[in-house]
């Protein structure tokens, strides 16, 4: 427990930092991933103020939504790529789609978030690198995408641009890749 809380006033501490350098002076939203851990050590973290929830594949929020404590204050995210087919599974659970990357998945997330009344939040997945790895749109199909969700479907509500950066040793490298999903969103 005093290991989880140390690391993360470290974070904590190191986002204040990065605020302070940066010239945008927005909000930050902590989102601890997941991943590997069980309810546990999830409920552990929730304890520790600990309030939005990333997970990357749908079977996993599944397996421990109902585990995890529900206290009204935490926000789940779905980080990972989502198959049409599973968006039934997680629109009741999920407060952010991280992974929007095109019209047929953005039709299955508004009839399901339609059938429970929510509008549901999203962020367009971009594909900022040449990386085969990395999903998503490219980014000159982006602002299309965004304009057909804004005419075609109501229960869906665009709240941002994610994209992936090639890992590197170094962090400053990854700079440019981001400073591309900035212009883009600045143009859009």
């Amino acid at each position: 427990e005093m290991s989880f809380k140390k690391n993360y006033e470290t974070v904590l501490s190191n986002i204040e930092k990065a605020k302070e350098k940066s010239p945008y002076h927005q909000d930050v939203t902590l989102v601890a991933v997941t991943k590997t851990y069980e309810a546990d050590i999830i409920n552990a973290a929730i304890d520790q103020e600990i309030t939005h929830i990333g997970e990357n594949r749908v079977q996993e929020i599944q397996k421990k939504y109902p585990e995890v404590k529900n206290t009204g204050k935490v926000d789940w995210h779905l980080i990972g790529s989502l198959q049409t087919n599973k968006v039934k599974y997680i629109i009741d659970k999920v407060s952010l789609i991280h992974s929007l990357d095109r019209y047929d998945l953005a039709k299955e997330i508004n009839k399901r978030a339609l059938s429970i009344d929510k509008v549901q939040d999203c962020l367009i997945q971009v594909k900022i690198s040449d990386e085969e790895s990395k999903r998503g749109l490219a980014m000159e199909d982006c602002s299309h995408l965004i304009k057909s969700c804004l005419e075609d479907f109501s229960n869906i509500r665009i709240r941002g641009l994610m994209g992936m950066a090639p890992y590197f040793d170094d962090s400053e490298e990854t700079r440019q890749y981001f400073s591309k999903l900035k212009e883009l969103f600045d143009e859009i």
